[in-house]
């Protein structure tokens, strides 16, 4: 590879071009459709476009999804062959799609007109995943440009539908067998906001959807009927409460140290206030610790369930997986991805360490696959909230920090 050094300023001299590049992406809306959206494929056009203005060579992966009116979810990967070993390859995986706005009353400006402020760009998914996908491209841009080529393959993806899955994405690529057990891989999908947090682990992540059937009747008359609202409300306080007495362990590696187990969703069940509920559904995302096994947690799940069923009154309780990943085994400290990536960004004067987080990543879905991942990203950990935003020089620093990585993975 050329000199780092002339690489960088490449970079430093294309921040505004990454800049304008980011704004026009994001006005593409992305949301992944199992979140009331349209999905990503106009923004994968935009990406395929940009890729074939700048002389760069993609492979195009539709995957069927009736949820979409394309009927396909599109994933886009680059690909460079190695120059001596050809047996192993280095992925840089960042995913397309967005969660969806949430509470529009809480962004300041319009997600889907992103705003350049005082050093940052707001808008819906600048961070999450946005700011790893326009640095990748350029990326892609300046091996391209450059014509660098690394000793082993190199491949860059662009995903599709992490937020609900990876089903129509990476779980796809992998069913199609486009990975080796010799590949390793950077998910650029978190981190910190100093870059020295390398992610090598994740918890269990499992998003349950709980049904709770009892017997609908007015408000006023409430022995005519079975109050599902009620029960469901008490049921999920009391799980809540028994899991995190139960499996309240810690670990130093995560952050935070623990599992956690939260009541988050919450499906309508009446559309009038004087009417007693016949059903009640509602959803918790329990995110685990390695230590405990998700089928340990739902046992007891299970065993404060029959606490309050009562088919005699007509009290019925069911649940069904929004998602389950059990968390795999922790991507091995001195992988070489590890170990080169903790390099690059230490030779940026940041001290990089290494950790686990609650899950939800690309990486635990590799890691299930026994290839080392590492997730890595500078930013300030605004995924799914009201006005998010990148921080420019972040998105500059990275790309810098990937470009030192290919060096040194390759030597």
């Amino acid at each position: 590879m050329k000199d780092l050094k002339l690489l960088h300023q490449l970079v430093e001299e294309r921040r505004e071009e990454m800049v304008e590049d980011m704004m026009a992406m994001s006005r593409i809306p992305a949301v992944n459709p199992r979140m009331n959206g349209e999905g990503e494929y106009r923004r994968m056009q935009w990406i395929e476009n940009w890729l074939t203005a700048h002389g760069i060579p993609c492979e195009v992966i539709d995957v069927p999804d009736d949820a979409v009116k394309e009927g396909v979810r599109r994933n886009l990967l680059v690909r460079y062959e190695g120059t001596k070993d050809t047996s192993r390859t280095l992925w840089i995986i960042s995913h397309v799609d967005t969660v969806n706005t949430g509470d529009l009353s809480l962004w300041n400006t319009d997600p889907f007109e992103p705003v350049q402020k005082d050093g940052r760009i707001y808008g819906l998914g600048v961070e999450d995943n946005s700011q790893s996908v326009i640095e990748s491209l350029h990326v892609c841009r300046i091996i391209q440009e450059e014509g660098i080529r690394t000793t082993c393959n190199l491949a860059i993806l662009f995903a599709s539908d992490e937020e609900t899955g990876s089903k129509y994405g990476l779980h796809a690529l992998l069913d199609q067998g486009r990975f080796s057990p010799q590949d390793e891989a950077i998910v650029p999908d978190g981190g910190s906001p100093d870059g020295a947090f390398v992610e090598i682990a994740e918890k269990s992540q499992v998003w349950l959807k709980i049904t709770v059937n009892g017997k609908q009747a007015h408000a006023s008359m409430p022995h005519l009927g079975v109050n599902a609202c009620s029960i469901g409300m008490h049921l999920g306080a009391a799980i809540e409460d028994r899991l995190k007495a139960k499996f309240g362990e810690a670990d130093p590696l995560f952050n935070p140290p623990t599992s956690t187990f939260e009541l988050t969703q919450k499906f309508a069940n009446v559309d009038s206030p004087n009417v007693m509920p016949g059903k009640d559904v509602f959803v918790m995302d329990l995110r685990i610790l390695p230590r405990y096994t998700v089928d340990e947690v739902m046992a007891e799940v299970d065993a404060v369930i029959q606490q309050y069923t009562d088919p005699a009154r007509g009290v019925t309780i069911s649940y069904e997986f929004i998602t389950r990943v059990d968390a795999p085994p922790a991507t091995p400290s001195d992988a070489p991805v590890v170990q080169r990536l903790v390099e690059a960004i230490r030779e940026s004067g940041v001290d990089a360490y290494f950790g686990g987080i609650g899950g939800g990543t690309c990486g635990a879905i590799l890691r299930a696959k026994n290839i080392p991942a590492v997730v890595w990203s500078t930013l300030d950990d605004l995924a799914h909230q009201p006005n998010e935003y990148v921080i420019i020089d972040n998105l500059v620093n990275d790309t810098k920090v990937y470009l030192s990585v290919l060096k040194k993975y390759c030597e």
